[in-house]
């Protein structure tokens, strides 16, 4: 390190070494994170939360007071409403200011000295999340996305031709295409079978996934939620029912975690993947891979076989992780989004979400023209829904909400059968306001009678 005149100022140097290797370690995993975190957006959302410790999640979900401090430590542009949260979450200023400072001392060092400094904080954000998660730290690898991590795991699983893996027609139009890949490639087969939406119970989603299983079914890929209507899938119902017929689990996780307040460990999957910019607000680019101990060694990496000294390169999920040179700085900082998540609570930010879902839904489902395509039953769905309205087309209603009225939505997801349902996804954030959502369905309503004007 220098000085300001540039000479080498040793004495200095190692204790400006010291000193961020003591930060890297320690900040945003600890407790007074308001130390690290900042007065006004971490201490604001600690004060309200203990101001409303003796209500029950699902009054807390109905304290705007708690809400309005809570969006106070995001920085969003407030001139448009952003509902499309489902795509990836904006980070809070915690986050935001962490990841930066991370960069900084990125870029500040020489960057060996700086993977160097940051292990040690690493391995300590892996065990935030592996807490938060409820799984061991050695079970899961911090990676890049969903999409990543389940890759990994559907190109890795040993499969015969023949062997079938079982989805939905609501699973990851990515992740179908790895199966579809092997099946042209491997001669395997690929089986999907149509979700019911809105389903009318959660025994009505184990009955589709129990009718498509057949002798040669090995895998079941099936989404925690779904990215196109936000439906809850009872995951673990689904794992006991395939265990029992020796069938492996692959959890598209992308959307519950921290969306849902559940761990791992009591799903019983196989595998499981997430992103962790999305319902934790962690930074974009971070993602997680779960297995259970005895499957790691037959997965293979997406990248290719790997050499290490520090882990064994066969047995141990860092195997996963192990990409070549890559950004830390999303990582580490994954550690003050757990914080911040913590902070609020998990189930009161599940409950919260779940009743915006509900304010806008049960609002317009009851207009004659306007179809809500998610169940608001609290153990069907939480924050995800869709909408249509009968008639228009969804890029229209996509189109119109933004350019007009600049209300952000994502396009309507057709599944994969022909049934012509169309709906835009709304996906709000803790950051979302009742007014927003006054306002969402006011035009909502207003296109339903009177149509879309020219050119939507």
């Amino acid at each position: 390190m220098r000085s300001e005149n540039n000479a080498i100022d040793l004495p200095t140097g190692r204790r400006n070494t010291m000193e961020r290797r003591h930060f890297l370690k320690t900040a945003g995993v600890t407790a007074g994170l308001a130390t690290f975190l900042g007065p006004d957006s971490f201490r604001g959302v600690e004060a309200a939360v203990s101001e409303i410790a003796d209500l029950t999640p699902q009054e807390a979900a109905r304290d705007e007071g708690l809400w309005r401090e809570v969006k106070r430590a995001f920085t969003v542009d407030r001139s448009l409403i952003n509902l499309d949260n489902g795509y990836a979450c904006p980070t809070p200023r915690v986050v935001t200011e962490a990841f930066i400072r991370y960069i900084w001392e990125q870029e500040q060092n020489p960057y060996g000295v700086f993977v160097d400094m940051a292990r040690d904080r690493m391995s300590t954000v892996k065990k935030s999340v592996a807490r938060q998660f409820g799984s061991s730290p050695d079970e899961i690898a911090l990676v890049r996305n969903t999409t990543e991590a389940l890759k990994t795991v559907l190109y890795g699983i040993p499969l015969n031709r023949g062997d079938e893996v079982l989805t939905t027609t609501h699973d990851y139009p990515s992740l179908v295409r790895v199966v579809r890949d092997r099946e042209k490639k491997e001669g395997i087969k690929l089986v999907e079978v149509p979700v019911p939406y809105p389903a009318g119970s959660l025994k009505d989603l184990v009955k589709v996934i129990e009718d498509g299983i057949t002798s040669r079914t090995r895998v079941i890929m099936v989404s925690h939620i779904t990215y196109t209507t936000g439906q809850v899938f009872p995951i673990r119902q689904i794992c006991d029912l395939a265990h029992r017929h020796g069938i492996e689990v692959v959890v598209d996780g992308a959307h519950a975690v921290a969306q849902l307040d559940f761990k791992v460990s009591d799903l019983d999957c196989d595998y499981y993947g997430a992103s962790l910019h999305k319902w934790l607000s962690a930074p974009k680019g971070t993602g997680l891979l779960y297995m259970k101990r005895e499957h790691v060694e037959k997965i293979e990496p997406l990248y290719g076989p790997t050499m290490s000294l520090r882990f064994n390169p066969l047995t141990s999920m860092q195997k996963f992780e192990s990409v070549g040179t890559q950004p830390l700085p999303p990582f580490l900082a994954i550690g003050e989004a757990v914080a911040f998540h913590n902070a609020i609570g998990p189930k009161r930010k599940e409950e919260r979400l779940r009743y915006l879902k509900n304010y806008w839904a049960e609002r317009l489902q009851s207009h004659s023209k306007i179809r809500v395509y998610t169940p608001t039953a609290p153990e069907m769905s939480c924050c995800i829904a869709g909408v249509g309205i009968e008639g228009v087309d969804p890029t229209g209603i996509r189109d119109y909400l933004w350019n007009e009225h600049q209300i952000r939505t994502s396009r309507g997801r057709y599944d994969r059968e022909d049934t012509g349902r169309t709906w835009v996804r709304i996906t709000p954030n803790l950051y979302t306001t009742l007014s927003e959502l006054d306002y969402f369905s006011d035009v909502m309503e207003e296109a339903a009678e009177n149509g879309l004007p020219e050119p939507y």
